[in-house]
């Protein structure tokens, strides 16, 4: 088992700051090349603090907080164009960020790009299902309006 230092949120693993075990592998292949976490050292506990300083401060901090956020989330309404071909197909695929400006556009709460999660490559016209993840215990799951230009 291989020490790292998460610095993003992964599913399924842990949130930003986590000292976690994990396969060296996974860790030397996916995680580090694609920034979600760093090796850990004993230089590198000094960035656990900093890492979870920052997390504190973006973080919903009650169950209350995430619930109320949760109700603004399901009652917007949220519709996102881009520019797709005459068969619906779209150039390229919808992201996280793209979703997040488009929910803060049509009136919703900020969200951070972090917390949206897609489970299958948006890469059509039409409706879809995206959760967001506001809390370890909350998530919103909202419909996606993904129109042409």
């Amino acid at each position: 088992m291989s020490k790292i230092i998460l610095t993003n949120e992964v599913s399924g693993l842990g949130a930003a700051g986590d000292v976690v075990d994990v396969k060296p592998g996974y860790a030397r292949n996916y995680l580090i090349p694609r920034g979600f976490a760093i090796a850990w050292t004993k230089g590198g506990e000094k960035d656990v603090e900093q890492i979870r300083r920052a997390r504190r401060i973006r973080e919903i901090h009650s169950l209350e907080d995430a619930n109320a956020v949760k109700a603004q989330l399901q009652a917007v309404k949220v519709k996102l164009s881009t520019r797709a071909g005459g068969t619906g197909r779209l150039f390229g695929s919808i992201t996280p960020a793209d979703i997040a400006a488009a929910i803060k556009a049509a009136g919703g709460p900020v969200v951070d790009k972090r917390r949206v999660e897609v489970a299958v490559p948006i890469k059509t016209l039409g409706a879809h299902k995206v959760s967001v993840r506001l809390h370890p215990e909350v998530e919103a799951v909202l419909d996606l309006e993904v129109v042409a230009a």
